[in-house]
């Protein structure tokens, strides 16, 4: 598979630039990969933030309440435990 790649020009403020061209130099990285890295985490926690956030709106609490509630089941294993 061919990766698409596709050029954008950033403006950075002169310290701000200087501050990742010494990160990314002391890191044997380049700005560019310095920049693609940090853009990719940041997407990848708003993303995570956006599905707990769809998975809570789907919770039932009153229901996990019930469920850690009930009676019943086995014991936990003696490794499984707590020290």
């Amino acid at each position: 598979m061919k990766r698409q790649l596709s050029t954008y020009p950033l403006r950075l403020p002169a310290s701000l630039k200087a501050a990742v061209a010494e990160i990314s130099k002391a890191d044997g990285t380049s700005i560019n990969q310095f920049v693609t890295t940090a853009v990719a985490e940041k997407v990848s926690a708003m993303k995570t933030a956006e599905f707990f956030t769809e998975r809570a709106s789907r919770a039932d609490i009153t229901a996990a309440r019930r469920l850690l509630r009930r009676d019943g089941g086995q014991p936990p294993e003696p490794e499984d435990r707590i020290r």
